[in-house]
């Protein structure tokens, strides 16, 4: 009786063992182009924009043509950077002439700062996601928030935080 209830011990734990392995392996398929355009990116960014150190990596997706890696991090003399990498539909880096853009981030606005605008500008309302990108060809900040039940979208300038047109809502559902 011990040998047959040990035995099925042993089988649900390999059991066990084997779908964890599986979905391990799922997610690593799932996510390896994903992790490819990151390294990707990272290497254009430290190659051409003299990015030593990323902090942070996001990727921003407005429409076919704006699909973008954007890095935080430093430089050599520790100066922070925002870099950046414009990539295709095909998860390419794009190249030519506005592939790669950097700036220091004391020469725009922080995330931490963009917060604080926002706060001013739009005190009632719930932040959903807060992420540095491109919209119609600006550097910008694009805010998807929540404010009575709905959902919008608004684009602020990262040179200097001011409010890029009306911004968008979201039907309600």
């Amino acid at each position: 009786m011990k040998k047959k209830r040990r035995k099925w011990i042993w089988l649900g734990i390999t059991v066990v063992l084997l779908l964890l392995f599986g979905l391990s392996q799922f997610y690593a398929y799932i996510m390896k182009d994903q992790w490819n355009e990151r390294s990707e990116a990272k290497e254009l960014a430290r190659a051409r924009a003299g990015l030593t150190e990323v902090t942070k990596a996001q990727k921003s997706i407005w429409n076919e043509n704006e699909i973008y890696w954007v890095l935080t991090g430093k430089n050599e003399a520790g100066t922070e950077l925002m870099v950046w990498v414009r990539f295709t539909l095909e998860g390419k880096p794009a190249g030519g002439d506005n592939d790669l853009y950097a700036e220091e981030l004391s020469n725009g606005t922080s995330e931490e700062k963009m917060r604080g605008i926002i706060a001013a500008q739009l005190p009632d309302i719930t932040i959903e996601r807060l992420l540095p990108g491109v919209y119609n060809g600006e550097y910008a900040w694009q805010l998807f928030y929540k404010k009575d039940g709905r959902f919008y979208y608004n684009f602020y300038r990262f040179k200097d935080g001011s409010a890029i047109g009306e911004g968008y809502s979201l039907p309600n559902r």
